[in-house]
This record gives C-alpha cells, sequence and structure tokens, in this order.
C-alpha cells in the first residue's frame, strides 16, 4: 500500500507536551496578531491586477475570498491546538493521512511559500522604483532594469526586474546569518501598513473625487469568467486570496490562549472579518475615486493581469492612469486624488513593510524544507546546519535563488495566482486531516472543536477547490505538474529513504529547542 505509513501521533505530541507554555493570550491579542499576519501584499499590491479581472466586483471578491478562509481558520484552529509542533500542514497530514499525502502537500507548500515571496518581492519593486526613486530622487530607473518580459503596466519589453532581484538575495542573505526580526520591529511594522490603509480609507471615501457612478457597472466581466479564465468577481477572489494568507499563524498560538474554546475563533474569525471588511473599503476607496473598470479584449472579455497586450494598453495615453495599470496601486491613486505627499509616505510604509513580509514566507518555506529534509524525504545535505551561522544554509540558499529568479522575470499576478493553487491544496488537506482525526482519535483531548464540522469541512475543501478551479489555466497547471515531479523525486528516493519507514520518529520542539530520537517498529516496505 502506498499510504501505509501514518507518523505516530503520540510522537509529535511528545514535543507539544514539553514546551509547558503560560496561557497568556486574550481574544483580543489573538485579533491583532491576526490582522498583523494577514495585511501584507496582497492588498497593497494586487488591487490593480484584482480590479483588471472583475472591475469594482473586486469588492464581492473579497467577501468571496474571506470567506473560504473563515472555513477554512476554524479547521486550522482545531488541528492546531491538538497538534502544535512545526511542519503546518505537513505535519497535521502526516499523522492523520500518511507520509504519501503529507509528502504531496509539504512538496506543495514549498512552492507556494517560494513563489509568493517571489510575488512580494515583485510588489516591494513596485514602490521602491516609483516612491523612493522616482518621486524622491528623480530617478526613473529604466524599463528593461524595472520589469520582467512581461510586467504589469508601463511599457512591454522589460528583461529584468533588478530591485525585485536585489531584495529577494538582501532577504535570503540575512536569513542564511541568522538576523532575526524583533518583536518590536515587528510591532511598528503592523502600527505603520494599519495607519498607512486607515489613512487611504478615510481620504478616499470623503474626497470630492468619490463618485458613486465610477461603480456601474459593477459586475464588467461578471462572477464567473469562465473556467481557466481567471475574470470575473470568483476569478479575482482566486487572485486577491493572497491578501489573506497568513491568517494560519494565529492558530499555531492556541497553546498560549487562555480560554481557546472561546478565544481562538474568535481571534481567527474576528482578524478575518476586520481584514475583509478593510479590504473592501479600501477597494471602494480606491475604485469610487479614480474608477477601476478593466481594460477589455476581444469579446469583452478583459485581458489577463500581466500579459503584453495590457502592458502595450497600458503604455497608451488613454491608460496612463488607469488603476488597473499601476505596479504601486494605492499610493498611485491618492497622488491622482491630490494627495501626493501622503500617497508618497503610503508608498514608504509599503517599502518598509513588505521585505519582513519576505523574510517570513522564505523563513517559513526553508522551513517545510528543513523539515521533510529531517524527516528523511529529502538529502540530509538540505537540512545541513552552517556551524558559525546556526541556520540551514544549504536550502535557504537555494531558496532565495529560485525566488529571485521568479521576481526577476515574472509579473506578480501570475506569481500570485501560482502561489494560491498551493495554499488552497493545503487548506483543503487541513480540513480533511480535521475530518480523518474525528474518526481515527475521537477521545482526544481538544481545546477547540470545529463547530459543524460536518458542513465546515467539506465547505472548506469544496470552497478551496472552486476557486483553484477560477484561477487561470496556466495557474491551474503548475499545480499538477509540480506534483508530479514530486511524487518522481518521492518514489524515486524519499520513499525509499524515509525516518519512518527505518523505523525512526524524530520530533522536534521549536520552543525547548530539544530533540527526541523515537524509535519504532520499521513501517512495512511494499515498495
Amino acid at each position: 500500500m502506498i499510504l501505509d505509513r501514518v507518523k505516530p501521533l503520540d510522537a509529535i505530541l511528545a514535543a507539544a507536551e514539553k514546551k509547558s507554555l503560560h496561557r497568556s493570550l486574550g481574544a483580543w491579542q489573538l485579533m491583532l496578531f491576526g490582522i498583523g499576519c494577514i495585511i501584507g501584499t496582497g492588498i497593497f499590491v494586487l488591487t490593480a491586477a484584482g480590479a483588471q479581472k472583475a472591475g469594482p466586483g473586486l469588492m464581492l471578491a473579497f467577501v468571496i475570498a474571506g470567506a473560504v478562509c473563515i472555513v477554512a481558520a476554524l479547521c486550522y484552529a482545531e488541528i492546531a491546538a491538538m497538534i502544535p509542533v512545526a511542519g503546518s500542514a505537513y505535519t497535521y497530514s502526516y499523522a492523520t493521512m500518511g507520509e504519501l499525502l503529507a509528502w504531496t502537500v509539504g512538496w506543495a507548500l514549498i512552492l507556494e511559500y517560494a513563489i509568493a515571496a517571489s510575488a512580494v518581492s515583485v510588489g516591494w519593486s513596485g514602490y521602491f522604483s516609483g516612491t523612493i526613486l522616482n518621486e524622491f530622487l528623480g530617478i526613473a530607473l529604466p524599463q528593461w532594469l524595472s520589469a520582467g518580459p512581461l510586467a504589469l503596466g508601463g511599457e512591454p519589453g522589460g528583461f529584468i526586474n533588478l530591485p525585485a532581484l536585489i531584495i529577494a538575495l538582501m532577504v535570503t542573505w540575512l536569513l542564511m546569518i541568522g538576523t532575526s526580526e524583533s518583536a518590536k520591529v515587528n510591532a511598528a511594522l503592523v502600527a505603520i501598513k494599519v495607519t498607512a490603509l486607515t489613512a487611504f480609507i478615510g481620504l478616499t471615501l470623503t474626497s470630492a473625487y468619490f463618485d458613486p457612478d465610477k461603480f456601474n457597472p459593477f459586475l464588467p466581466a461578471g462572477v464567473f469568467g469562465g473556467f481557466g479564465t481567471g475574470v470575473g468577481a470568483v476569478g479575482a477572489a482566486a487572485t486577491i486570496f493572497f491578501a489573506y494568507v497568513g491568517f494560519d499563524a494565529v492558530s499555531t498560538a492556541a497553546e498560549e490562549t487562555k480560554n481557546p474554546q472561546r478565544n481562538v475563533p474568535i481571534g481567527l474569525v474576528g482578524s478575518l472579518f476586520f481584514c475583509t471588511v478593510f479590504y473592501i473599503l479600501v477597494a471602494a476607496g480606491a475604485i469610487g475615486t479614480i474608477g477601476g473598470q478593466p481594460i477589455m479584449g476581444p469579446g469583452g472579455v478583459p485581458l489577463p493581469a500581466g500579459s503584453e497586450e495590457l502592458a502595450r494598453q497600458c503604455a497608451l495615453p488613454a491608460y496612463s492612469g488607469a488603476l488597473v495599470c499601476s505596479d504601486e496601486a494605492l499610493a498611485h491613486v491618492l497622488r491622482r486624488i491630490g494627495f501626493s505627499g501622503i500617497g508618497n509616505l503610503l508608498g514608504i510604509a509599503a517599502f518598509l513593510a513588505l521585505p519582513s513580509v519576505i523574510l517570513v514566507l522564505l523563513f517559513a518555506q526553508t522551513r517545510i524544507f528543513f523539515v521533510t529534509s529531517r524527516d528523511g524525504l529529502l538529502p540530509a545535505g538540505l537540512s545541513k546546519v552552517h556551524p558559525r551561522w546556526k541556520t540551514p544554509y544549504v536550502v535557504t540558499l537555494l531558496t532565495g535563488a529560485i525566488v529571485a529568479v521568479g521576481a526577476a522575470f515574472f509579473p506578480v499576478g501570475q506569481l500570485a495566482d501560482i502561489a494560491n493553487a498551493g495554499t488552497l491544496y493545503a487548506f483543503a488537506m487541513v480540513a480533511v486531516a480535521v475530518m480523518v482525526l474525528r474518526r481515527t482519535a475521537p477521545d482526544r483531548p481538544r481545546d477547540f472543536r470545529t463547530p459543524l464540522l460536518w458542513f465546515v469541512g467539506p465547505a472548506t475543501i469544496g470552497g478551496c477547490a472552486f476557486l483553484f478551479l477560477n484561477l487561470p489555466l496556466e495557474a491551474m497547471l503548475v499545480l499538477p505538474l509540480w506534483s508530479a515531479i514530486g511524487l518522481l523525486v518521492y518514489f524515486g528516493y524519499s520513499r525509499r529513504m524515509s525516518h519512518l519507514a527505518q523505523g525512526i520518529v524524530e520530533v522536534v520542539d521549536d520552543i525547548a529547542g530539544e530533540e527526541t530520537m523515537i524509535p519504532i517498529d520499521p513501517a512495512p516496505r511494499s515498495d
């Protein structure tokens, strides 16, 4: 059998039992933590790409994506409280559905985090080139150095996005030498982001430029744009789903939460609800002031975000100031309505805050890589720790190089779509894992139980599948192709070299910094 290797839940929970963490977090602290994790690249960068797909229907897209995230969050809350150790959805799957499916989840997460980091790097590049270089220093970076071959906005024909390449390599270097963010710096960056977006909402919604007629037609591409087109409100939801990635970090704080039965779902759902309302108001302010109608192609279908044809249209004088053509959308809106100074400050806020998002995504990607290598599913050399820096420098360097190349040559909208494909698969598998554990381990202690799991679990799986099928066809194809490569790696190397197959389970407690080698009876060899 190929689904025969399930990592013992008792061995995994042995790490959690050693933590003895103090329960000190309340619902309000969890909500603030979630808001800080969620608000990032998506809203600063993908507003233009979302508007190109759905027009004013971008507001509905935020509701659709937020609803899928809320049901997924409830599943995350239960399983994270049960298995509060490293590895995220990969570990959850290993403990419930076995090694093969866990490998596919880990393999998808490796793709997700790497591509997401590339997308954030491209988003940062837009604010760096538009605000820091152009507005403050008066330097216009040549098109061939500031955009990939198919970058959104400006004239087509760029060669390389040099700022995106540089920021990705700089963050990689910081991770390699062991530099980490401090809690105070993170808190400051969260405050900067929330303050900047609050100012944007206030200035745009009260502006004399705000005109309700700019929301008409509200759904120029309809609700469903069609299979594989990635347009319409649902197609935009599949793209701006990227704006919600990060909420699952709240679930990892379950062990440190007072009354988790009550506070974890409040923190998860509350932060998602707040951000959804926040995002809708930002979209309303942007579209209501300068308009957000997409640029249409043949047959009245919006041109694909990030396409060369859209770039050509954006280069025409008629569309030079359009929201859908901007690579620093929110700062661009404020400049267009007479708040250039505040628009520049918002650009600075994005410039300062986005590198921390790149760092977190790269760190998460290398951690998944590291855990799979530690489990024997990838060569041990990838998890080699530098004797001086004490970091997994090999996998960090490899990951950083791939991220930098992606950032240098691909547009942000396409990168976000590809990253979302892996995220949606991982979220669906978490829902499956929760339902499996309800049947295989019904008596296990659960600090939090997902309410109405008979509905929430299938709704999560169905919602993730629904959004996946509304991604552009190219983004949908990347995940099965990547998965096929992963299966070749698994059956060619990983299944034979797995520690679990050799009768060894390794559990690492990140908090205590301890390793436990637990011998078990070797799994039956069926390969």
